[in-house]
C-alpha cells in the first residue's frame, strides 16, 4: 500500500517521502478512510504504531482542498500534556503549511490571543486552556469541523475530566470526534459517546463512536527485553548511576513516579559526571522545551521524568527505559515502556525495584505474559546472577 491510495494530498505525500514514510502504517491504512468519510471514530493502537498520522494525514488533506474564505480554526487537537501537544504541532509543521498554533496552560496566555489574531485553522492544546480561551471569545468553536482527542483515556482521568467535558459542550452539533489511545477503557468509550450524544440532543446512528482496534503486535513482548535490577529504596540512585556506567544506554529515559525525587537523581547523576536533564510539573515550560531537544539531538544522553512524558513522547532512538519504581497501573507501566522500541526498533525495559515492587513486577510479569530477566551489578559489569553463580 502507499499513501496515495487514501486519497491523501500529494504535497503532504511527498513530505512525508522526504522523512522517508512510504508505507502506511495498519492502524493508518484502517484509521484513514473512516476519517476522510467524517465519520466518529476511537482507535486503539499500541505506541510507536503511527496514530498521529493516522489521523493528520486525512485532516490535513480535507482542510487543503476545501476553501475557508473565514479564515476559521477548523482542526482542534487536545492533547493531555504540553510534550505531546508541542509534538504534534511539530508534526503538523514537517508536513504542511497549514497555519496552526499551541495553546497550553503555563505559557502567557496574552501571546497565544495574539497567536490567535493571525487566524490558524488547526490549534493545539490543553483542555484547560483552550476552554478558558472559548470562555474568553479569543478562540471561536463556531467553525470547528473535527475534534481530535489524543491519548483520550488519560484526557478523560479525573483530573482532565471536567476541563474535557467542558470543551466537548462547547462545540457544534456536527462536529467530528477522533479519538486515539494505546489503551481504551470501557468508562473513556462511555463519557465520549454520551458527549457525543449530547451535543445533537439525542443518540442517532451518525452519532455513533466506531471503535477500532488493531491486532497487537506485541511491542511490549516481541521488541521489548525487560530486566529487573534489585536495589534497596536508599541505594536507587548509586544502582541507577552503576547502571548507565556498565551498560552506556545510547539514550535513556528514566522515570519516577515521585516529583520529589526528580531533582534528588538529577543532581546526584551530575556530581557523579553524568550528564542529564530532568523533567516535571514545576518545570518551566521554557526549560521543558530545551531538555526535550537537548535529548531529543542526543546533546544529553539522560533525562529523567515523571509519568508526564510517558504519554504520547515520540523521541527517536531511546534504546533504553528505566523505571526506577513499579507504578499502581498496569497501563502506566505499559505507556513508560513503550516509550522504547518505537517504528520497528527493539529497546530495553529496566524496573530497579525494592523487594515490595520485585514481587508485584513478577505478578505483572505473569498478568501480561512477559519475560523478565533478573540482573545485577557486579564489578562495574550488568550480569545474569545464574552466570555469576556459575563462576
Amino acid at each position: 500500500m502507499n499513501f496515495s491510495e487514501f486519497n491523501i494530498d500529494p504535497k503532504l505525500i511527498e513530505k512525508l517521502n522526504e522523512l522517508s514514510i512510504t508505507e502506511p502504517t495498519a492502524v493508518q491504512a484502517k484509521s484513514m478512510p473512516l476519517i476522510a468519510e467524517n465519520k466518529n471514530i476511537m482507535f486503539q493502537s499500541e505506541t510507536g504504531t503511527g496514530k498521529t498520522f493516522a489521523y493528520l494525514l486525512p485532516l490535513l488533506t480535507r482542510l487543503m482542498a476545501t476553501e475557508n474564505p473565514g479564515r476559521n480554526v477548523r482542526l482542534m487537537i487536545v492533547s493531555p500534556t504540553y510534550e505531546l501537544a508541542s509534538q504534534i504541532k511539530g508534526q503538523v509543521q514537517a508536513i504542511s503549511d497549514i497555519k496552526c498554533c499551541l495553546l497550553i496552560g503555563g505559557a502567557p496566555i496574552a501571546r497565544q490571543i495574539d497567536m490567535l489574531k493571525e487566524k490558524p485553522e488547526v490549534v493545539i492544546g490543553g483542555p484547560a486552556r483552550l476552554l478558558e480561551l472559548i470562555h474568553l471569545k479569543k478562540l471561536k468553536a463556531d467553525a470547528i469541523e473535527t475534534l481530535v482527542l489524543d491519548e483520550a483515556d488519560r484526557l478523560l482521568s479525573k483530573e482532565l475530566r471536567d476541563d474535557t467535558e467542558g470543551l466537548l459542550e462547547r462545540l457544534p452539533v456536527k462536529v467530528q470526534l477522533v479519538g486515539n489511545s494505546a489503551t481504551v477503557s470501557d468508562y473513556t468509550r462511555t463519557i465520549l459517546q454520551k458527549a457525543r450524544d449530547g451535543l445533537s440532543k439525542g443518540s442517532t446512528e451518525e452519532n455513533r463512536i466506531q471503535l477500532i482496534t488493531l491486532p497487537m503486535e506485541d511491542v511490549l513482548r516481541k521488541r521489548i527485553t525487560h530486566w529487573a535490577i534489585f536495589a534497596e529504596r536508599r541505594d536507587k540512585i548509586d544502582t541507577l548511576r552503576s547502571f548507565i556506567n556498565a551498560v552506556k544506554p545510547e539514550k535513556l529515559l528514566v522515570f519516577t513516579g515521585r516529583n520529589d525525587q526528580i531533582e534528588n537523581i538529577t543532581s546526584k547523576l551530575q556530581y557523579k559526571n553524568i550528564e542529564c536533564a530532568s523533567l516535571s510539573s514545576k518545570t518551566d515550560k521554557k526549560d521543558r522545551k530545551a531538555a526535550i531537544d537537548r535529548f531529543r539531538s542526543g546533546k544529553i544522553k539522560v533525562l529523567i521524568t515523571t509519568d508526564l512524558a510517558s504519554r504520547g513522547l515520540d523521541i527517536p532512538g531511546i534504546t533504553h527505559v528505566v523505571q526506577m519504581d513499579l507504578p499502581d497501573r498496569e497501563d502506566f507501566f505499559i505507556h513508560r515502556s513503550g516509550r522504547t522500541a518505537r517504528a520497528g526498533n527493539t529497546g530495553i525495559n529496566c524496573v530497579i525495584g525494592d523487594v515490595f515492587e520485585m514481587q508485584n513486577y513478577a505478578k505483572l510479569e505473569k498478568k501480561l505474559k512477559l519475560k523478565v530477566y533478573p540482573k545485577m551489578l557486579y564489578k562495574g559489569e550488568l550480569l545474569d546472577p545464574n552466570d555469576l553463580i556459575e563462576e
